[in-house]
């Protein structure tokens, strides 16, 4: 155990120079989205991906614009319509008349940054496209299989307000993204901030200091920081309380009667990958309950569904999710 955390924070002190980077140059381009560009930072070191939930102008598109310019990566933007096909994602066999044969032309997914707006103004077959790129890495184009780039991240958003002619995605689909999400309006401090930026015209500029190379170095660190097994047994006593609440404790009845699904073994498996991160952001090399606590609520948002009932009375998700962080016995 000792040596694990020794060696992790040896190698954590010769990149932490790059992390202070990005977090300072995304602070300066980013006004009033702390908790949004720390969660950014977790998905890309877990290898997994975010579906973001906000308002329009919150700034969702340039968030990962920055981060992409910050590594020299490749990003793409692709917005959602109803009219998009797989083929515009993913990319088609074109048939070339001079040699009289197929050549395959591969689609905006094929990036190391991809930011999928307003993923559900798509129908079922366009997200279902994406998200088997984002499961299985690798998308089929006739009769090739293509691997996208590695490093590979994708931020999804959805707009909250506008619900006519939108493709809620499925809560199985859903599930398949690290995080979801839900960013809010800045204070009134960080709006003048906003103004004050705009109006001077000297927003802060991205240097393509950074190369892939150090994404992967950092995702590894990041896998071999230490978690005790008494913190992985609060991890499945998490989810397993999501599931069925009152065999872990049986004064749980009343979570018992909100919850109509809980967690899947995703969330098990994203806890203990993204609690890992969370540690290494702050500056440790193991670890503690806090670091669950700090992530709990945007894994487990998008994969407990409240009953019928808990939605009448207005209990959301998060709240549930507070109520097991209550409910189970903290190591």
């Amino acid at each position: 155990m000792k040596k694990q955390i020794n060696e992790v924070k040896k190698k954590y002190d010769e990149k932490k120079e790059i992390i202070i980077y990005i977090q300072e140059k995304m602070s300066k381009s980013i006004i009033g989205q702390k908790d949004l560009i720390k969660k950014l930072m977790i998905a890309v070191l877990c290898r997994g991906h975010i579906l973001l939930e906000g308002v329009p102008g919150l700034a969702k598109t340039t968030v990962v614009t920055s981060l992409a310019n910050i590594f020299n990566a490749k990003f793409n933007r692709i917005q959602f319509t109803p009219d998009l096909l797989p083929s515009d994602l993913i990319g088609s066999r074109i048939f070339n008349q001079k040699n009289n044969s197929f050549f395959v032309k591969k689609g905006p997914v094929f990036a190391n940054f991809v930011l999928a707006d307003e993923i559900n103004r798509s129908p079922a077959k366009v997200q279902s496209a994406l998200l088997e790129a984002m499961q299985e890495r690798q998308v089929t184009i006739g009769e090739e299989t293509f691997y996208v780039p590695n490093p590979f991240f994708v931020m999804a958003t959805q707009n909250p307000i506008e619900q006519e002619g939108t493709y809620p995605l499925p809560e199985a689909q859903v599930d398949r993204f690290l995080f979801k999400t839900v960013i809010t309006y800045p204070n009134k401090h960080e709006e003048l901030d906003i103004i004050n930026l705009i109006e001077k015209g000297n927003k802060e500029k991205i240097e393509s200091k950074l190369k892939l190379e150090d994404i992967l170095e950092l995702q590894n660190i990041s896998d071999s920081v230490y978690i005790d097994n008494v913190i992985k047994k609060y991890i499945t006593d998490l989810v397993y309380t999501s599931r069925y609440p009152k065999e872990i404790n049986e004064k749980n009845k009343e979570i018992e009667n909100m919850v109509l699904y809980g967690a899947s073994p995703r969330a098990s498996i994203f806890l203990m990958q993204a609690s890992k991160a969370n540690a290494l952001l702050d500056g440790r090399s193991y670890v503690i309950p806090e670091d669950i606590k700090d992530i709990a609520i945007d894994i487990f948002r998008h994969r407990i569904t409240p009953t019928y009932e808990a939605e009448a009375e207005n209990i959301k998700s998060e709240d549930i999710v507070k109520m097991l962080l209550n409910s189970v016995k903290v190591p």
